[in-house]
């Protein structure tokens, strides 16, 4: 017999939903799954997520933006993000607002980003 991925899925999320804490680590945690398509490094650690806001209600708000706003696939960028965050156990609405100010810069990288371009 073969393993059930979706009854497992449809059981963890009629479980106990996760602290708020547990739900934010998910969440980062898929957001590094997600690569910018200008470098190869995930968008959380490149610095474009400004904001993570998690309610009781499972509603998740991300603000956040691209390394330009000439970027190719700014139109369609933050529906992966909402697609992807949407899998997570527990969240229930994704909104994703993408915004130009403050501009993103290389000052926002994480230290692990900028070792993994070697800027470091």
């Amino acid at each position: 017999m073969m393993f059930d991925w979706k009854k497992f899925a449809d059981q963890q999320q009629q479980s106990k939903p996760p602290s708020k804490q547990e739900l934010e680590l998910r969440l980062i945690e898929m957001l590094r799954t997600i690569y910018d398509p200008e470098f190869p490094v995930n968008i959380y650690d490149l610095g474009l997520v400004y904001k993570l806001e998690t309610e009781a209600s499972g509603r998740i708000n991300v603000t956040m933006t691209l390394t330009t706003p000439n970027c190719p696939v700014a139109q369609s960028f933050p529906e992966t993000v909402r697609e992807t965050l949407l899998c997570v156990p527990g969240v229930n609405a994704v909104e994703v607002m993408l915004v130009w100010d403050p501009p993103w810069s290389r000052d926002n990288m994480s230290e692990a980003a900028k070792l993994q371009l070697g800027m470091l």
